[in-house]
């Protein structure tokens, strides 16, 4: 398992203050304020319910120290790990007022990235007798980008872009908008870009294919084409550039997809339609 690091306390804190503050409300937790004595301490595990692959623990650790320094976080299954349902992934121990106040944020991170982890997984899995590599898409929740692309990571799947700003990415409405010639929208890209930058065209056509590969783009998208198109772009390009397909992708396509030969497979799948994995905290 390829160890993925913490986000960045400067990346997490916006995002877990404003995660407890909307739970937490204009009153704090009303339950646990009426029905816990302040001196009461409590052991909980945070275990598997369902299979999957954990990740968000960064997220949910420091949902912890957030609400109470003093309390003590365990992990006994990293993000990237396999899971079967029962198996503990952290305990934590300390003020049970504490503990109460930030279980829901905590499982709330863990869930949701955990099942971004877990699909990806699957699709990894998919294409893993390919050379193919699965990459997640901007296709993010508004705010947790970073969260759910670390996720993706934890799956064994790798970033697209990250943003607007990290790469450039001429898709079909860039080209219409430049007066519909693919070469005129590269030469103006190519002129832009400094020698660090990479480009990328997208086409849905062999012809258009054939077109860019005339410009030198350092990578080709090749949106909503068929199995046979596929192969027949790999054939077309034999190297010269990096091949990416892309849009409609499944789990049930993408090991087909994968065997066409590309070097690239993005889905938005991994990110906007992950179930949550089922985690639960429990009193120990």
């Amino acid at each position: 398992m390829t160890y993925i690091p913490p986000l960045s306390p400067i990346i997490l804190d916006p995002i877990v203050r404003l995660a407890l503050a909307e739970d937490l409300g204009r009153a704090g937790d009303l339950t646990t304020d009426a029905t816990i004595p302040p001196e009461t301490q409590l052991s909980v595990v945070i275990a598997a319910r369902k299979p999957g692959v954990i990740a968000g623990l960064d997220a949910a650790a420091y949902s912890a120290q957030l609400v109470d320094p003093d309390l003590k976080l365990q992990i006994e299954k990293p993000d990237g790990s396999a899971l079967t349902p029962g198996d503990v992934v952290a305990r934590l121990s300390g003020s049970a007022r504490s503990i109460l106040i930030a279980e829901r944020t905590m499982l709330n991170f863990l869930g949701r990235l955990s099942g971004v982890a877990s699909l990806t997984r699957q699709y990894v899995d998919a294409v893993s007798h390919t050379k193919a590599r699965v990459v997640c898409t901007r296709k993010t929740t508004p705010g947790h980008r970073a969260l759910e692309k670390r996720a993706v990571r934890c799956g064994g799947g790798t970033s697209h872009r990250y943003g607007l700003d990290d790469a450039i990415l001429i898709k079909d409405n860039h080209i219409a908008a430049c007066g519909g010639s693919i070469a005129a929208t590269l030469a103006r890209a190519k002129a832009y870009a400094g020698h660090l930058r990479m480009i990328e065209v997208e086409v849905d056509t062999l012809a258009q294919l054939e077109e860019a590969l005339k410009h030198g783009p350092h990578a080709v998208l090749l949106d909503n084409m068929n199995l046979d198109q596929l192969r027949e772009a790999v054939r077309l390009t034999a190297g010269r550039v990096t091949l990416e397909a892309s849009g409609g992708v499944t789990l049930e396509t993408v090991g087909a997809i994968a065997e066409t030969g590309v070097d690239f497979i993005s889905s938005g799948a991994l990110t906007h339609s992950a179930p949550n994995l089922d985690l639960g905290l429990d009193v120990v």
